[in-house]
């Protein structure tokens, strides 16, 4: 539980106090613990000590320093002030006879107890966090496994699948990260888009054709579900971007064009021209070392894993191209 301050009123509101929660039990100074009492400093100080020298409570265990910042004539000065656990606290309010003892203690065991089911929802939040990730990266190296089995892979077919397990590897580093609360997800920042208009990628379809003298099979369009698989990535709903993020439509591009076969031939050349194409228009395709976002060989080796997977992978896949890019 993290250090927190909460504000402890008495039932006539004559002793306001702020307390110090952390390490699952509440802290109080001297000072605190003589007004919540009424009893001087000295005579609280005479109880605590009593409390350590009749080995009721452990010291090492119940008291804590903690910096209070205090005013000093015209100076500001910074202390470490010894304080004492809730155990102290009662003790020593049980020694003054005191019934804001009870008053106080009710309070504060309310209080951990609120904290205590919030802090663990929390851990339990993250916990169920870190295994969908783990599921994630467990899922995407099974898919790697059946595109070794299934495809006979070139080597820079089979470098570009090493390229990939190796540089999603760094999944498990965010797991590490997120169990000791040190991950940082970034917002989706609204950046300028480049739209891909039907015309400009058919445009470019044929351009490559020609260049590559692929035949006349090659881009030849067998339904309408190029053009949709265009505008799909565009839509929204309720005025928001149902793919928010230039590499979540490029992801969702890629696999869109793969897995609808919408070219008699080509559908994975021409997904991966066009991947390329729109983070290049989006300025989005090379780093700012000059390489490429993904590598030739990489995107040869996802752009195959599109194709041998299966339909219920789609969210892993698209998760796998998207994490690769915001790791480069």
């Amino acid at each position: 539980m993290e250090n927190k301050i909460e504000i402890y009123k008495s039932s006539d509101d004559k002793i306001e106090l702020q307390v110090n929660l952390d390490n699952e039990t509440v802290w109080l100074n001297r000072q605190q613990i003589s007004s919540l009492f009424a009893r001087d400093i000295k005579t609280i100080g005479k109880h605590i000590n009593n409390v350590f020298d009749e080995g009721e409570l452990q010291q090492t265990s119940t008291v804590a320093k903690f910096a209070i910042v205090q005013k000093e004539g015209k100076r500001t000065i910074e202390r470490e002030i010894e304080f004492y656990n809730l155990d102290v606290i009662i003790s020593v309010g049980y020694r003054v006879k005191s019934t804001q003892g009870t008053q106080f203690r009710q309070w504060a065991t309310q209080r951990l107890k609120d904290y205590l089911v919030k802090g663990y929802a929390i851990n339990e939040k993250q916990l169920r966090a870190s295994q969908e990730q783990l599921a994630t990266l467990k899922q995407s190296i099974r898919l790697l496994e059946n595109v070794v089995q299934q495809t006979q892979l070139t080597s820079g077919e089979a470098v570009g699948l090493l390229k990939v397990v190796t540089e999603y590897s760094h999944a498990l580093d965010l797991l590490d990260q997120y169990d000791h609360q040190r991950l940082v997800i970034p917002e989706i920042k609204k950046e300028p888009l480049h739209k891909i208009t039907y015309q400009e990628a058919i445009d470019q379809i044929q351009l490559w054709r020609k260049k590559q003298k692929a035949g006349k099979l090659f881009g030849n369009e067998k339904d309408q579900s190029f053009n949709s698989s265009l505008q799909t990535i565009y839509q929204t709903f309720n005025g928001k971007d149902l793919y928010p993020g230039i590499n979540e439509k490029a992801a969702n591009l890629l696999y869109f064009i793969v897995k609808n076969h919408s070219f008699t031939d080509g559908n994975k050349r021409i997904a991966a021209a066009l991947f390329i194409y729109f983070l290049d228009k989006n300025k989005k395709l090379y780093k700012a070392d000059g390489s490429k976002m993904i590598a030739d060989n990489a995107l040869v080796a996802i752009t195959i894993m599109i194709a041998e997977s299966k339909t219920e992978e789609k969210e892993i896949m698209i998760k796998l191209i998207v994490n690769l890019m915001s790791a480069n």
